[in-house]
């Protein structure tokens, strides 16, 4: 039996098989398939015309847009959406290039700030119009403008299931 040969379940129905129909399996597998291969090609083209992986570019992104261009690692780690331990590798990777470095918060010794420094500043400038081209290319000239304001609602939407505490 396959995910389609089920009829689907209403949300009330909690104890039915959760098949899924022929349209949404056929949406869910392009959405799928967008969750994979977007994320791919835009880490391609940083590497290639960068030198960076996307999320070091989303932390060189998040932290230029902070005040004083410091953020407490465990927020960036939040706004790039990666483990404190792989961005501590990440951070680390970034200050040995001369992008950013550590220090402890002055606020709260416990915590550790990141900080953008100005070769990090120079590099993510330097980067972001092949970037911002290349999203352009994918997605937002690809979609009318409506489109596009739906498609980044219908993310919101998925993400506050995500990040709500009933999972």
């Amino acid at each position: 039996m396959s995910i389609q040969d089920e009829a689907p379940t209403t949300q009330s129905d909690e104890h039915a098989a959760p098949w899924l129909s022929s349209g949404e399996l056929d949406s869910w597998m392009a959405v799928v398939r967008l969750m994979t291969r977007l994320p791919w090609a835009i880490d391609t083209q940083l590497q290639r015309d960068a030198d960076l992986s996307m999320v070091e570019y989303m932390a060189l992104a998040m932290l230029s847009e902070a005040p004083e261009w410091t953020l407490r690692m465990s927020a960036l780690a939040e706004h790039t959406s990666t483990s404190l331990s792989r961005l501590s590798h990440m951070v680390k990777r970034l200050e040995s290039r001369g992008y950013v470095r550590r220090e402890p918060d002055p606020a709260d010794g416990r915590f550790t700030n990141a900080i953008l420094l100005p070769a990090g500043m120079a590099k993510l400038e330097s980067a972001t119009p092949a970037h911002v081209a290349y999203v352009r290319h994918l997605v937002v000239d690809n979609l009318s403008g409506e489109r596009l304001r739906r498609l980044g609602q219908d993310a919101e939407r998925i993400l506050q299931r995500i990040d709500s505490p009933a999972r």
